[in-house]
């Protein structure tokens, strides 16, 4: 609840709402802060009655916001450092020598500015500037979650402009480090804002909901936006924002923090002779700020409390693991539990939700599953824990982005599916959007007997491929059909569906999405195929919640002939 006050008085604390007639009085930041300490609960007391009405309320804060939208000085530019006092930190920031350093991945500062023609923020380098051009530490800023900037540091100290206007402006700023922690991290030290404004500059809230994500090179968006497979590493591919950690947080309008680095793993970081590789085990870092000196320092986990941690490890450790399943496997498992102890202790009233997949190494996820289910009885968590197998990326459709790495496509149908796990795990509303609703459903082949009809099948795991060899096909198209079900469909959802089939050249082919019943019928079309693996594509929107519909496409009265599935998609589009 108090998350959720938190919510409400950061927006009517900064958001523009014009110029308006009122005796504006010249509070000072303390007043602000007092109300805000007794609207969230944080203390009983206090001189919080703003409007003088005899009582404290949110009504106060308008007459606040009413003041602050209103002149009430001369302009002037105010210097303020980077401390949580002005602005607001997101994830693991450490400050040091007044700098403070966003040093994981996705780290960042945000600050509301209100009345503003002039902003500027001075960003530093600790050494790693100096770096060559593909290595420096990499950041971008924001104003109203719209980039103005993204680049790489290349100064010790560097003054950016970040907003000039002839008229008062409101705005929200975001700086926040696009790379690694690996890689350097990127330095704030101060921010002048041109206001005539009481308070010109103020941390902006937080949000109802914290997810903490742990993992390796796929969390911390590893080249991302590389141009393919076979491109190298370089922080200038690298951007947190297109991971599938940062969607996830603004899909479900969620504040995160990290605990990341490229080759990191649970039992053995990247190993590229298999030998085990003890200088990345995540365990020995988690607790702290950073993995890297001077930065490794402890973290206070209790001024970042999270709802839910994600955990996406495992595919380094694979390297390590797939030279002797047998042994390695269980060795895993056992650092795998340890991890989760650090986890649980550091948020004991978080949920935890474990993945891997996403550039293939399945076979470490019985490893995962064995892991879960040991912590989940030994620490009672019950089903606060869970686990799920990401889906391995499709390179063929979706690209790849540099060294094999997971293309902004993949973080985004990643996100997806996460966000709806989430939301299942923590009792939330789920709007699905971006979900493959058939990716686990049932391939089967539905044969009229009674009209003759037979056919042989085979489906694969490796390309999702469905084979019906038709022997019979009776006496209508209806008598043979490959069918796809359960499938669940939200009323208001719109679908799109897309497929490829190798059928007979010239083939006219009935598809539905239905009801299991057949009587209701989402969407009725006709596949008209080309020859081999002919793409499909259609759109519709459901008038009625559905958890069973089924997909079918038709192909019976017609002897000696055969039909091919491949990549069957359902995807709830809004």
């Amino acid at each position: 609840m108090k998350k959720r006050i938190a919510s409400l008085m950061a927006a009517l604390a900064v958001t523009a709402a014009g110029t308006t007639a009122y005796a504006a009085k010249a509070w000072a930041p303390d007043d602000l802060k007092a109300l805000s300490s007794f609207l969230l609960g944080t203390t009983e007391t206090g001189s919080a009655d703003l409007n003088e009405d005899d009582v404290c309320d949110v009504f106060d804060l308008i007459a606040m916001r009413k003041s602050l939208t209103a002149a009430v000085g001369d302009y002037k530019e105010t210097t303020v450092k980077a401390t949580e006092e002005n602005v607001r930190f997101i994830n693991r920031n450490v400050v040091l020598n007044d700098v403070t350093w966003l040093v994981q991945s996705g780290a960042a500062v945000e600050f509301s500015v209100s009345r503003a023609k002039t902003v500027s923020v001075t960003l530093n380098g600790n050494g790693a500037q100096k770096n060559d051009e593909d290595h420096r530490p990499r950041y971008a800023i924001l104003v109203n979650d719209e980039p103005v900037k993204i680049e790489c540091l290349d100064e010790r100290e560097k003054v950016i402009k970040v907003l000039e206007s002839d008229t008062p402006t409101n705005a929200t700023i975001k700086v926040i480090h696009l790379s690694e922690a690996n890689n350097g991290p990127v330095g704030v030290s101060t921010i002048t804002v041109g206001s005539d404004s009481v308070l010109p500059i103020a941390p902006t809230s937080k949000k109802p909901l914290h997810i903490e994500f742990v993992g390796d090179s796929i969390t911390c968006a590893y080249g991302v936006e590389g141009k393919d497979q076979y491109e190298g590493f370089k922080t200038t591919t690298e951007n947190f924002m297109k991971s599938y950690a940062y969607l996830t947080a603004q899909k479900l309008d969620a504040d995160y923090s990290t605990a990341c680095y490229s080759g990191y793993g649970v039992v053995s970081s990247y190993s590229s002779d298999g030998v085990r590789r003890t200088d990345g085990i995540m365990s020995e870092h988690y607790d702290n700020a950073a993995a890297k000196s001077p930065y490794n320092i402890p973290w206070d986990h209790s001024t970042t409390p999270v709802d839910i941690t994600v955990v996406n490890l495992g595919t380094n450790d694979n390297t390590y693991c797939s030279k002797d399943y047998e042994t390695r496997g269980p060795e895993f498992t056992e650092a795998y539990v340890e991890l989760l102890g650090k986890i649980h202790k550091a948020h004991p009233d978080a949920a935890i939700l474990c993945t891997v997949g996403t550039m293939g190494c399945a076979e470490m996820y019985p490893y995962i599953e064995e892991a879960v289910k040991q912590f989940r009885e030994s620490s009672g968590m019950g089903d606060r824990i869970s686990c799920y197998l990401s889906a391995q990326q499709d390179m063929n459709n979706d690209g790849l982005g540099s060294d094999w790495h997971p293309s902004y496509i993949t973080h985004q149908k990643a996100a997806a599916v996460l966000s709806d796990k989430i939301c299942t795990m923590l009792g939330l509303e789920s709007d699905q959007v971006g979900i493959d609703v058939a990716a686990d459903a049932k391939y089967e082949v539905s044969l009229n007997k009674d009209a003759g009809a037979d056919a042989a099948t085979y489906f694969s795991d490796f390309d999702k491929s469905f084979w019906v060899n038709v022997v019979t096909g009776g006496k209508e198209q209806s008598d043979v059909q490959s069918v796809v079900s359960p499938i669940g469909l939200k009323k208001g959802g719109t679908y799109k569906l897309t497929f490829k089939a190798t059928a007979p050249d010239g083939s006219k082919l009935p598809v539905q999405i239905r009801s299991k019943d057949g009587k209701t019928l989402y969407c009725d079309e006709t596949f008209t195929s080309k020859g081999e693996k002919t793409p499909f594509e259609a759109e519709f929107t459901v008038d009625s919640d559905d958890p069973s519909a089924e997909f079918a496409i038709m192909f019976g009265a017609k002897d000696y002939s055969s039909v091919t599935l491949y990549e069957l998609h359902l995807v709830k589009t809004a």
